[in-house]
């Protein structure tokens, strides 16, 4: 399959968003979402089985993007977390399984007993 690239990548600041524009679709990730499932090593850690939940992160902002190459975007959030590279095929799983994704960070969440606050 073919790398789907966006066409469109539009930062919404102040509700804090990102939309990828893509031929046929598009996706409208919040800030927490993508911070969460960060591809970073402190999210993801360094192997299967050692990702790291994120918790207190209701209220976080992006605060910029920087283009990688032509493969990737870095994604500075307002928390300081600055290392994940979101490849072109990543952003697009994440838009695509959205639903499962933050359900199941939710769920992860819950069972954790943590309470999310949103501000």
């Amino acid at each position: 399959m073919a790398t789907k690239i966006p066409i469109e990548i539009n930062l919404h600041q102040q509700s804090a968003y990102l939309t990828l524009k893509y031929e046929e679709q598009s996706f409208d990730l919040a800030a927490e979402y993508l911070r969460v499932h960060s591809p970073s090593a402190e999210v993801m850690g360094h192997g299967p089985g050692q990702e790291k939940l994120q918790v207190g992160k209701e209220n976080v902002s992006i605060q910029n993007i920087v283009p990688v190459g032509n493969y990737a975007i870095q994604i500075i959030y307002d928390d300081g977390h600055d290392t994940g590279i979101y490849s072109w095929e990543y952003l697009y799983e994440l838009g695509c399984g959205y639903a499962d994704k933050w359900n199941s960070y939710l769920q992860r969440l819950k069972e954790a007993g943590y309470e999310r606050v949103k501000q």
